[in-house]
């Protein structure tokens, strides 16, 4: 496995910024087919926000406008993560079908397709949420990626972001990407781990961000689809048979505490990213895993508000891109 210096910077601690202050006529197969698309889109109600309504309460997040917009800020917050960059495999700029898993509003796969018009792209996801107007080689499918996959084509490129959380079986997850990988195919999967780190122990137990992350994750292991599962993500690529895996580190600092600018913005995309969402990002999780009622996560939320926007907490969440070919000698499935 290959780790990029350029940017592994968990290995460089991120210096802090001292000026900075603390703070009807149809056919039966055309009635069955609108009462699925239908079902799909009559979405879970709960605690104020809608949740996806194929394979209901697998998703911890919501799909309502708010989550929406978050998700398309996510994107933009991603972009400066990787300073312009989207993707990292080597095989992306070539590829013919691509697959984006979880692709929420669809916008790294609109992107990707505009950029690459010789490429097929298809987009898979929970949620009906996607714009209607689409590059010709652009299409996205409702399916639940955790049960069989139905393609009847090998892919070139499968990408996955953030979709830690999601999968009670990321190794079951990796075996299917590699099996619909043609040979020389990439899989490339960015995510984020749960807990936070710090570099200088500005963030420790007391605080009510510490705790925030730990009972998000420890909510998320109750449910079997743990937030910390991504650390684990270039082992379960070598165990899948995936060679030239390479690895990279990045941070999402929780605020603009950092000195470096670049650092420092990226922080300030996590606060509008994290911080503008923190409802959305901790109902489920908190109101599932341990019981708590919306008017307890409402109140709770105020003093992680305040610890997110603290400048004297230096915490980051680690930002994992892992990447990895199968085999060109491999025989194709399909």
């Amino acid at each position: 496995m290959q780790e990029s210096s350029e940017d592994t910077t968990r290995q460089s601690p991120m210096e802090a910024d001292p000026e900075e202050d603390p703070t009807l006529g149809m056919d039966d197969d055309a009635m069955s087919t609108a009462s699925l698309t239908s079902s799909i889109r009559a979405f879970e109600m709960e605690n104020g926000r809608t949740y996806h309504a194929l394979s209901a309460g697998k998703y911890i997040l919501p799909n309502d406008e708010a989550e929406n917009e978050r998700l398309d800020m996510q994107h933009a917050h991603f972009v400066a993560t990787f300073n312009g960059r989207t993707h990292f495999s080597p095989g992306a700029e070539t590829a013919q079908r691509v697959l984006d898993v979880g692709t929420g509003t669809g916008i790294w796969a609109i992107q990707f397709a505009d950029e690459h018009p010789a490429a097929q792209v298809t987009g898979v996801d929970l949620s009906p949420i996607q714009p209607d107007f689409l590059p010709p080689n652009c299409s996205f499918e409702m399916d639940d990626i955790e049960q069989a996959w139905t393609w009847t084509y090998p892919f070139d490129y499968i990408f996955s972001r953030m979709m830690v959380g999601s999968f009670a079986d990321w190794d079951g997850f990796v075996a299917k990407a590699y099996e619909n990988l043609a040979p020389g195919g990439w899989l490339e999967l960015q995510d984020c781990i749960f807990p936070l780190g710090t570099d200088d122990g500005t963030f420790h137990e007391g605080q009510p961000i510490h705790e925030w992350s730990s009972l998000l994750l420890s909510a998320s292991e109750k449910f079997g689809r743990s937030l910390g599962a991504a650390a684990h993500h270039p082992d379960r690529l070598a165990a899948a048979g995936f060679m030239n895996i390479t690895i990279r580190h990045y941070k999402w600092p929780t605020n603009r505490w950092p000195k470096d600018k670049r650092h420092k913005l990226v922080g300030l995309w996590t606060l509008a990213n994290i911080g503008g969402g923190l409802e959305g990002l901790s109902m489920a999780l908190l109101s599932r895993g341990h019981g708590w009622s919306r008017e307890q996560v409402l109140a709770y939320l105020t003093d992680i508000r305040k610890d997110l926007h603290n400048t004297a907490i230096h915490a980051y969440w680690p930002i994992i891109v892992v990447c990895g070919q199968k085999p060109k000698s491999s025989s194709s499935p399909r």
